[in-house]
This record gives C-alpha cells, sequence and structure tokens, in this order.
C-alpha cells in the first residue's frame, strides 16, 4: 500500500490535547484507533481509560461504531489528501455510577403553587 492511501487522524482528548498524528489504512476499523489510543494515552491524565470499550471516538458529530472502517467514518470533507483529520475522544469509565431514575414533571412540580391566572 503506497503513502497515498493512507489516512492521517489525530485524537482531541478532552482537555485539548492531542494524541497523534497517525496514519492508518482505510482499511483500520474504529476499535484498532481505539486501542492505539489507549496504548498512547498520556500519562498525566486524570482521567484514564483502562481499556477501548471505555472510550467513545466522535468525528463530524458522530459517535463511531467499533465495526465500521476509517474509510466508513470519513465525510466529504475529508476528501483532501493533504490533511489531518481530527477525531474527539470521550472516556467513560465503566464503573461510572448508573444514570439517576428520570423524575416525571408532577413530581418534579410543587404541590401547592399558590399562583393563579386570570384573563378578563
Amino acid at each position: 500500500m503506497s503513502g497515498g492511501d493512507l489516512v492521517e487522524l489525530k485524537f482531541r482528548l478532552f482537555d485539548g490535547s492531542d494524541i497523534g498524528p497517525f496514519q492508518y489504512p482505510p482499511t483500520a476499523t474504529v476499535s484498532v484507533l481505539k486501542e492505539r489510543i489507549v496504548s498512547e494515552w498520556p500519562n498525566d491524565k486524570t482521567v484514564v481509560p483502562n481499556s477501548a470499550s471505555e472510550i467513545k471516538l466522535i468525528n463530524n458529530g458522530r459517535v463511531l461504531e467499533n465495526a465500521k472502517t476509517v474509510e466508513q467514518c470519513k465525510t466529504p470533507f475529508d476528501d483532501d489528501v493533504d490533511s489531518v483529520i481530527t477525531m474527539h475522544v470521550v472516556v467513560q469509565p465503566s464503573g461510572s455510577k448508573e444514570k439517576p431514575e428520570r423524575r416525571t414533571r408532577q413530581q418534579e412540580a410543587p404541590t401547592n403553587c399558590g399562583c393563579c391566572c386570570t384573563i378578563m
């Protein structure tokens, strides 16, 4: 595979710092990218993923699926060969708290409102 066939990617972390850029073949999967991110994760960060399953990759507002290839994740605007594609990294530790119970509007509303409207 020639160097022109490779896609250059960098990964933007929550604090604005980057991992990369690295070159990947268009057939590389998102799960391969996540494994590379875990292996290259900076030591000085407070949030550290323990595995690739704790990472979500976002490109152009879309969360990327593990089975998708780099080529499938590219958008038409990414066709410039000389440009580096930036993907955003979100870390969700597997031991994080569960979602709080959702409350209904009736549960949130006070029982004695004390206000009223009069239309004349």
